[in-house]
């Protein structure tokens, strides 16, 4: 089983109705995988609810994880040990650490993979995360 993360760049790509991105949320559906996306992260990506019917249709089918204050402290060390500054994206890092712990395969949805690859190779997560995490560009 797999564990698909989003971050904002995989939301905003389904609002633009994406269909690489949706063929692959359909796919990850059908096979019963987990989704999740992280609450800031569609905090990011939430701007006009009655024009983002897709969005909302799939967020229905998601796991929404809560940014609560040990994943947000988890967030902020991440940004301070790689000299990023975006917490929402460090969530996902801690997401997908956090899906890892369970499940055999991670791929992390995004639209910076760079700054995706710099936050999962932090020594805090490295333990966590290994060679089977897929980080996709969008």
């Amino acid at each position: 089983m797999s564990t698909f993360v989003l971050d904002t760049g995989a939301l905003i790509a389904v609002d633009r109705r994406s269909r690489d991105v949706l063929s692959t949320l359909h796919s990850a559906f059908a096979d019963g995988d987990s989704v999740l996306v992280p609450a800031g992260v569609i905090g990011q990506a939430w701007r006009k609810p009655g024009r983002q019917a897709l969005l909302s249709r799939v967020l229905r089918r998601c796991d929404e994880i809560p940014l609560d204050g040990s994943a947000a402290r988890l967030a902020g060390q991440l940004c301070g040990q790689t000299g990023t500054n975006d917490v929402i994206d460090a969530s996902v890092a801690v997401a997908a650490a956090n899906a890892r712990s369970r499940d055999n395969e991670v791929v992390v949805l995004t639209s910076d993979g760079d700054d995706m690859r710099t936050l999962v190779s932090t020594r805090t997560l490295v333990s966590t995360l290994n060679s089977i995490t897929r980080i996709v560009e969008v």
